[in-house]
């Protein structure tokens, strides 16, 4: 299976309500959630919004914290996730059902 993985409140959180990429907090539990559905031979693909809508490059930065916390994946994109409020989709999980 192919699968798209959202990041930010999905494999980190933030403290306080001020959300700060560089200090994002890894979520060891959903990360070892995501790295044994790819142990598995799945195909994952890390996105984000980050700078959907400032335009700012957050590639580098979430690269780094991807391998930085032991995040098992195929592919990531930045910048180019939609921004909404609400998904609704049949496909779509909750980090929290897997």
């Amino acid at each position: 299976m192919i699968i798209f993985v959202d990041i930010d409140e999905t494999i980190c959180f933030y403290d306080g309500v001020e959300r700060k990429y560089e200090n994002a907090i890894p979520n060891k539990e959903n990360i070892e959630k995501i790295n044994k559905l790819y142990n598995e031979g799945n195909h994952i693909k890390y996105y984000t919004g980050r700078g959907s809508l400032t335009k700012i490059n957050h590639y580098n930065l979430t690269k780094k914290q991807l391998n930085d916390w032991g995040c098992k994946y195929q592919e990531l994109s930045t910048g180019e996730k939609p921004h909404y409020d609400l998904l609704i989709c049949d496909k779509t999980k909750r980090i929290e059902e897997i």
